[in-house]
């Protein structure tokens, strides 16, 4: 899960202010973790100790009440008596990584997924966005090819992901939506050559950076074998002692490479 978490911290510059470059510093003052690093660690938690995902997701979530939550979420996030919203929105995807790591079959990805989506992001595509993520990190982790990756994903879930970062670069834009955030960020991971090259493909894009980049550093930790050291250092000194006490429970009990 660090991969999703570098991910975030690494386009979290960019997420108002985009890019069309893969030439950017990696790292630098405003790089911070986000709303998706907080409830990653949530759902992570949830894996590791039981109980409810929309009670972990209130519970982080007051607990760092400014990191960039949308606004929808936020009025569930301090709302005890609030359901699901119908949300197609991604953030049911930049959480969900963990599912894929933590499920031994297709069959349970798949059903721990929708259970991670349900208490906010009910919408079918919503949960289809989870899904697909906690899968796409299930058959890197398990040692699925690319195009083994490519046509699993696409043939279930109907996302075009024939395409190319290169073509799809010069009129993607911000959007929050899994169906206009998900493939675009599996397409990042299908055409890279290595961990950072993911990272910095997903930000090209120009999009919703940090989300972008998180799902990709989910899939790509999973396929390349682990975060590079350099990266894994520069995103752990960005983390709270209570956020990097879940990484390193999780990386302990689940952090295996099945390749």
């Amino acid at each position: 899960m660090l991969g999703a978490i570098a991910g975030d911290v690494i386009g979290s510059p960019y997420e108002f202010d985009s890019i069309k470059t893969t030439s950017f510093p990696l790292f630098g003052p405003r790089s911070e973790f986000t709303d998706d690093t907080v409830l990653t660690c949530a759902v992570a938690e949830t894996l590791l100790d039981g109980g409810d995902y929309a009670t972990a997701f209130r519970r982080w979530g007051r607990r760092y009440p400014n990191v960039g939550w949308g606004g929808r979420f936020r009025r569930w996030l301090f709302d005890d008596t609030a359901g699901p919203y119908r949300s197609y929105g991604n953030g049911s995807a930049m959480r969900v990584g963990p599912v894929g790591w933590a499920c031994a079959t297709v069959e349970d990805v798949l059903a721990e997924a929708e259970r991670t989506a349900l208490p906010t992001h009910d919408h079918p595509e919503g949960i289809k966005g989870a899904q697909a993520t906690a899968l796409a990190v299930f058959l890197a982790r398990t040692g699925a090819g690319k195009e083994a990756i490519r046509e699993e994903i696409a043939g279930r879930f109907g996302y075009d992901l024939g395409r190319t970062v290169d073509s799809i670069r010069p009129t993607y834009g911000f959007d929050e939506t899994c169906q206009r955030t998900v493939p675009e960020a599996l397409v990042a991971f299908l055409d890279s050559t290595g961990f950072e090259h993911a990272l910095r493909l997903a930000v090209s894009l120009g999009g919703d950076s940090d989300t972008l980049a998180c799902i990709t550093g989910s899939v790509a930790e999973a396929f390349y074998g682990g975060v590079p050291a350099g990266i894994a250092e520069e995103t752990r000194r960005r983390l709270s002692p209570d956020l990097l006490g879940i990484v390193d429970r999780f990386a302990a009990r689940f952090g295996k490479h099945d390749r």
